[in-house]
C-alpha cells in the first residue's frame, strides 16, 4: 500500500489513527494520514498542499473526505474528493459521490454513487450540454443517414 503508486503526492505518514480508535468530529490534517480506526465526521486535508490519506481495510469514515491523494481499502459513507489521485483498493466500499482528477479502481471495489471528473460536468446536471449524435452518409450525398 505504500509502494511507488501511493508515494506520488506525499510519501510519508505523519499520523496514524489506530485500529479500535473512534474519533467523533471533523479531522483536519496536512501531510500523510493513515486511518485504521473509525472517524465520524469530515476528514479534510489542508487545501493546496501535498497530502496523502490512506484508509486501511479496517478503516471506516462516516463523512466527507477531501485530500490530494486518497487510497481507500476500507469503508466510506460520504462524498470523496481526490484533487490529484484516487486509488480504490479491492476491499474499498464507498457510499457517496466521488470527484477525482485521476482514478484507479481495482477489481472488487464498490462505489454506490456518482463518479465525476473534477474538470467535467455531469451530463444529468441541469444546463449541462449533451453531445449530439450525427451519422455520416455512406452514399456521400450531403444528407445524413437516418
Amino acid at each position: 500500500m505504500f509502494g511507488s503508486k501511493s508515494a506520488k503526492a506525499h510519501s510519508t505518514i505523519d499520523c496514524l489513527i489506530g485500529s479500535g480508535t473512534v474519533i467523533e468530529g471533523d479531522l483536519r490534517f496536512r501531510g500523510g494520514l493513515r486511518i485504521d480506526g473509525e472517524v465520524i465526521g469530515r476528514v479534510l486535508a489542508e487545501p493546496g498542499k501535498p497530502s496523502l490519506l490512506v484508509l486501511s481495510h479496517n478503516a471506516r469514515v462516516k463523512g466527507e473526505i477531501r485530500a490530494a491523494h486518497v487510497v481507500i481499502d476500507g469503508t466510506v459513507e460520504g462524498p470523496v474528493q481526490a484533487d490529484e489521485l484516487l486509488e480504490l483498493q479491492p476491499r474499498a466500499r464507498v457510499s457517496g459521490d466521488i470527484r477525482y482528477a485521476v482514478v484507479e479502481i481495482q477489481h472488487g471495489a464498490i462505489v454506490d454513487g456518482a463518479i465525476v471528473h473534477l474538470d467535467g460536468q455531469r451530463p444529468d446536471k441541469p444546463g449541462a450540454e449533451k453531445p449530439g449524435l450525427k451519422l455520416a452518409s455512406r452514399s456521400g450525398g450531403g444528407e445524413p443517414a437516418a
